[in-house]
């Protein structure tokens, strides 16, 4: 594939030393980053960077240490990147074999039993403070939003919603943190 030249002239000189040594950049860039289509990238990002600098009138050598500089700094920054997506992802198959922790049969059962308990527990409240305490903890609305459906203020739902924590940490024996706010 031949790579095609812009003939034309460009208004700044940075950005027209940009464009007779984009092969070197790129060049840069493949060293840094170990692959030729980022490279590309990096070096399409210093050139929209370049457009939005301000005119620098110093000499050529100055021009082209500065665009090296760029290239390189942003080819370091891809490649952190790409770096730290590469720790922290895999492949999706990866992900089906993973064991999760605590999940014994005794584990299970306790969960279970807790959710049991706590369903119970909500059963016993009155059913608008049910009905605030699932709409808030549950489903996520707003608990302004819940105050008009129900017809009362937003400080009322707070209370309803705190009094069935409270009921339900009692009837379950379970310590607070466990309900903490997602």
């Amino acid at each position: 594939m031949t790579e095609q030249v812009s003939t034309s002239r460009c208004d700044s000189p940075l950005l027209q030393a940009f464009v007779d040594n984009r092969t070197i950049l790129v060049k840069i860039a493949a060293r840094i980053t170990g692959c030729r289509s980022r490279a590309e990238d990096v070096v399409q990002d210093a050139f929209f960077r370049l457009q939005s600098a301000p005119q620098i009138t110093s000499s050529f050598k100055a021009q082209l240490s500065y665009l090296f500089q760029i290239v390189r700094n942003l080819a370091i920054d891809h490649y952190r990147k790409q770096a730290l997506e590469q720790k922290y992802s895999g492949p999706e198959e990866e992900g089906l074999n993973v064991v999760i922790q605590g999940a014994s049969p005794e584990t299970s059962h306790i969960n279970f039993s807790t959710l049991e308990h706590i369903a119970e527990a909500l059963t016993e409240l009155p059913s608008r403070t049910r009905y605030a305490f699932e709409m808030y903890r549950l489903h996520g609305v707003p608990q302004k939003d819940i105050a008009k459906e129900l017809g009362v203020s937003p400080t009322l739902v707070n209370f309803m919603i705190r009094d069935a924590l409270v009921h339900c940490r009692k009837v379950s024996g379970v310590r607070g943190d466990t309900f903490a706010r997602r």
